[in-house]
């Protein structure tokens, strides 16, 4: 169970574009980890951003030469924690599921209280909620 958020946590939003490479991901846990100090399930949050992340880097077409991926937070003080990632589309191939194999959708959908992929092959938005109890 999630512990309550501290009361003087204040509202926060940032947005960040990134170069469409692998070794970005490192960056965006980084750089959300001051947005999510004293959030409650602020681990949760940044594994997730950084599996979303990946995914971007990976297999969007923001992995192509000279694209970029977005990843946006926002901390609802008592209530939720969001993050999304905007990519450069692309085919959307589900792949075969190999209990063997790392599926970072998997991780995002077992963590987070809801989660959603908007878009479609010009671009696409991942986004994961975490809600906490207040």
């Amino acid at each position: 169970m999630n512990s309550p958020a501290p009361r003087a946590l204040a509202l926060r939003t940032t947005g960040v574009s990134y170069p469409g490479t692998p070794e970005q991901i490192s960056a965006v846990r980084a750089d959300l980890r001051p947005i999510l100090r004293g959030c409650p399930m602020a681990d949760d949050v940044i594994l997730c951003a950084s599996e979303l992340a990946a995914n971007a880097a990976v297999h969007s077409h923001s992995r192509l030469p000279g694209g970029t991926f977005t990843v946006r937070a926002k901390i609802s003080p008592g209530n939720y924690a969001w993050i999304e990632v905007e990519d450069n589309g692309g085919p959307w191939t589900p792949t075969v599921r190999d209990p063997a194999q790392h599926h970072g959708l998997d991780i995002v959908r077992a963590l987070a209280s809801g989660c959603g992929i908007d878009g479609d092959q010009d671009g696409r938005t991942l986004w994961a909620r975490f809600d906490w109890a207040t």
